[in-house]
């Protein structure tokens, strides 16, 4: 894969290490881009290390006994090293964790009210923009005076990525959006996301287990195993690749579903590991 100038990326992450309770490493040597504009989705089966990859680039390792040992991460040309979390928010990066974490005793709009003290010290006047998230997320408007804890699931993503676009993110981290969401929701949810990166040129890396919607939607990809790179290229490429097709869109190469369970020497046959 051709990688863009430096100037052009709005995150580079750079041969980092990650360990857990300064024993357990979980990140070897990961390097990955995001380009200014551009959706680039990390695919992987559990326990890559993706989640920690984006908790190593928003500063929230530390929250679970991680630490970033070597390497280095650049977000907008700096690096995050001597930023807190929430000041990483405050210029621009802001993290849609797995599971939602909505504050579920407030109402909608008091989420999103929440969400708008990550525009504190920017120098802006204008107000938050609430009708803009209401109008990626319709159902929300709707619900707006309900409490959060009282939305279903896929309300709860929406909400959890509407927090995110209150804080106006030039890069906004996406962990699981289809976490639970049935199949309909999760194209809904996708087609959101792919309208805010497309309307609003918000950069984005995504991580996904499902990787046929995450390729949907992304213009590049990383497939990461035990804590590495192993693949990256266009999402054109990685959702033609044989290996990609068999081990992570379950399709062999005439187009069969391919089941784990049946597939025999399965870290053998993935030629990267040999």
């Amino acid at each position: 894969m051709s990688q863009p100038l430096a100037t052009d990326r709005v995150l580079e992450v750079n041969n980092i290490e990650v360990v857990y309770n300064k024993a357990v490493q979980a990140l070897r040597g990961l390097s990955l881009a995001v380009p200014r504009g551009q959706i680039v989705a990390l695919l992987g089966s559990n326990g890559a290390g993706k989640s920690t990859t984006l908790k190593a680039v928003s500063g929230l390792l530390a929250l679970e006994n991680g630490e970033l040992e070597s390497g280095a991460v650049m977000f907008k040309g700096r690096s995050t090293a001597a930023f807190a979390p929430q000041e990483l928010v405050r210029q621009g990066l802001s993290h849609v964790m797995e599971g939602r974490r909505v504050f579920e005793d407030l109402t909608v709009e008091e989420n999103l009210v929440a969400a708008s003290y990550a525009l504190t010290g920017r120098g802006r006047t204008a107000k938050p923009d609430f009708d803009l998230v209401y109008g990626y997320f319709p159902r929300l408007h709707e619900r707006r005076k309900g409490l959060a804890g009282y939305l279903s699931g896929g309300e709860q993503q929406m909400l959890a990525i509407g927090r995110a676009l209150i804080a106006e993110p030039d890069l906004m981290l996406l962990d699981e959006p289809s976490l639970g969401l049935s199949p309909k929701l999760t194209e809904d949810i996708f087609g959101i996301i792919a309208r805010i990166n497309a309307e609003r040129g918000t950069s984005m890396l995504l991580v996904e287990q499902n990787a046929t919607v995450a390729l949907a939607v992304a213009h590049a990809g990383y497939i990461m195993e035990n804590g590495r790179i192993v693949i990256d290229g266009s999402a054109e490429r990685l959702a033609n690749d044989p290996d990609v097709r068999e081990f992570y869109l379950g399709m062999g190469g005439g187009g069969e579903a391919r089941s784990f369970k049946n597939i025999k020497h399965y870290k053998r046959r993935k030629r990267w590991l040999s």
